[in-house]
């Protein structure tokens, strides 16, 4: 898999592309955000399977460089910084981040969290056909004034599309698709994050919260305390 790394360190670069190579990945390093974008454009060779995104970049913020990668690529970016509050969480997920991992980090976290972003993205593709059902494409899921599309991956609160990442969906959709019923944290990792890795707990909370707000519905998800979460149906 070719990989995108974006980070103004050299030395942190050097250190983290001779790591990824072991492991298979062909690393391509970009110093500043121009760098990246450039990389990205679509006659600089073939596509790229992930970006990890430093956010202190030298001539941009990384957020803002998140942001320009979403408006012309699908391509899975992972976020790899020192801020961990979670507004900088929420913000990078709601810019269209696919992850976030906060420094210092265990290699072995990073390469999961790359693995587990490789295979969503791939199991999401249109050609896999995963989104229809035995009988056909899904229909859509309505919760009160909230619209899932299965197929398109489009969600709408009253009319109005939201924008929502991969996993957020993914979130969504599971526990959308039965309402009421309370999903444990071990389940909810394991359909959406395909790893029963414990680490991906925080990202869980975090992607929750950015759904309660992207949708201004507080109470459509219910956090059950010490079990998980259930999505609880609004009237109509």
């Amino acid at each position: 898999m070719r990989l995108l790394l974006v980070e103004d360190d050299n030395h942190v670069a050097a250190a983290l592309s001779a790591i990824l190579s072991r492991h298979g990945f062909e690393v391509t390093h970009a110093r500043s955000g121009e760098e990246a974008l450039q990389a990205l454009l679509p006659d600089s060779g073939a596509p790229f399977g992930v970006v990890l995104l430093d956010l202190g970049l030298p001539d941009q913020d990384g957020f803002e460089v998140c942001g320009k990668i979403r408006k012309r690529t699908a391509t899975p970016v992972i976020m790899v910084t020192a801020r961990a509050d979670v507004r900088s969480r929420i913000h990078g997920l709601n810019l269209g981040a696919d992850d976030y991992v906060v420094k210092p980090y265990d290699t072995m976290e990073l390469l999961a969290r790359i693995h587990a972003v490789s295979r969503r993205t791939a199991a999401h593709d249109p050609g896999h056909g995963a989104e229809e059902g035995p009988d056909g494409p899904h229909p859509p899921l309505r919760l009160g004034p909230v619209t899932i599309e299965l197929p398109t991956r489009q969600v709408s609160v009253n009319g109005t599309t939201v924008s929502l990442t991969r996993k957020e969906f993914d979130l969504l959709a599971l526990l959308a698709q039965r309402p009421g019923v309370v999903f444990r944290r071990e389940q909810i990792i394991s359909e959406v994050w395909r790893t029963s890795w414990e680490g991906t707990g925080r990202t869980l909370e975090v992607h929750i919260a950015s759904l309660r707000s992207k949708l201004r519905m507080p109470a459509l998800i219910e956090t059950v305390r010490g079990v998980g979460y259930r999505l609880v149906a609004p009237a109509c």
